[in-house]
């Protein structure tokens, strides 16, 4: 597969004195946040990538954050303790929600329902309240941990990767268990429904990238070998064109959302890429802008120049490189 895709990094932001492992969308379409090992919460502005703006600091790793459009708030999860919900703007802890289960590796929101999602490295998956924060719900359908949740709001239902291998379909407002497959050979570290929920994708410590039929009681669609090591996050693109993967092998990649060809690797050695795990990616509102975190401690801000057109569903451009 060729593709005309162009890839120019535009900024790297500096500042974190540890791993930075998530990123998560802002409440204006240029802002987005970071947090690390080093206990600290960033905000930063895509068009003032310079220093970013402290915005929390807590005493241990943050692996989760989730933005909260209405009321604009940002829910941390960090390595003990729980959740703490920040007023931005005012630079304070408005709640903090002590939950079990240790580390937290990832929060979801369905605003429809007004409830978020949290998941423990105990296989525990907290249900809350997104207003007051309070405890609704808790499952423990494994023992090993819950790495990723997805909602389908279309469908009700969330997607969560486990540690044991398996992905569970969950109903989103019981949290009763409707599916459960093994879906990888090792830990499923990232879900995520294309933007029209006709698929589910996976990725996975075995390096997988995996599709699924959500509306044919998720049978397997395609598989893909996709990286040499673990797959640790996958985003598509706000059109829902395209999304992004990637992994502990240094490496980006950008697919076709239609057809699972993969476009355009971004590198260390061809873009001045991550020079270690590549941990978390987010793709803002804007389809030219595509924002990835790493191991190395900095975030980088690329800028993707897309010449690939559609015309009835076959792609009509070519170029040499990936």
């Amino acid at each position: 597969m060729a593709s005309s895709i162009q890839v120019q990094k535009v900024a790297t932001l500096t500042g974190h004195q540890d791993c930075v492992y998530t990123l998560e969308q802002g409440g204006q379409p240029a802002i987005f946040y970071s947090a690390a090992g080093d206990g600290m919460v960033v905000a930063w502005d895509l068009e003032n990538p310079g220093e970013g703006e402290l915005v929390a600091r807590v005493s241990t790793s943050v692996y989760a954050l989730r933005w909260l459009p209405e009321q604009k708030l940002l829910v941390v999860g960090h390595n003990q303790n729980g959740l703490q919900v920040l007023d931005v703007p005012g630079k304070k802890i408005v709640k903090s929600v002590a939950l079990g289960g240790g580390a937290f590796f990832d929060i979801a929101y369905a605003p429809g329902l007004q409830k978020i999602y949290v998941g423990a490295a105990d296989g525990s998956l907290f249900m809350l309240d997104s207003r007051e924060f309070n405890v609704l719900q808790m499952r423990q359908y494994a023992p090993k941990s819950v790495r990723c949740i997805a909602y389908n709001a279309a469908r009700n239902e969330l997607a969560v990767g486990y540690s044991d291998h398996f992905i569970r379909i969950l109903e989103a407002d019981t949290l009763a268990l409707k599916h459960e497959f093994r879906a990888h050979q090792n830990s499923v570290f990232t879900v995520a429904y294309s933007p029209d929920g006709e698929y589910l994708l996976s990725g996975s410590r075995d390096a997988h990238l995996k599709v699924w039929l959500p509306q044919d009681g998720y049978q397997e669609h395609t598989s893909i070998i996709a990286h040499l090591f673990t797959i640790n996050n996958l985003v598509f693109s706000p059109d829902g064109q395209y999304f992004a993967t990637g992994s502990m092998d240094k490496s980006i990649k950008i697919w076709d959302a239609r057809t699972f060809r993969l476009l355009k690797v971004i590198d260390k050695a061809r873009h001045a890429g991550h020079g270690t795990s590549v941990n978390k990616l987010f793709w803002p509102a804007r389809v030219n802008s595509l924002v990835s975190c790493s191991d190395d401690r900095t975030i980088s801000v690329w800028e993707l120049n897309f010449s690939l057109r559609y015309e009835n569903n076959t792609i009509r451009d070519s170029a040499k490189n990936l």
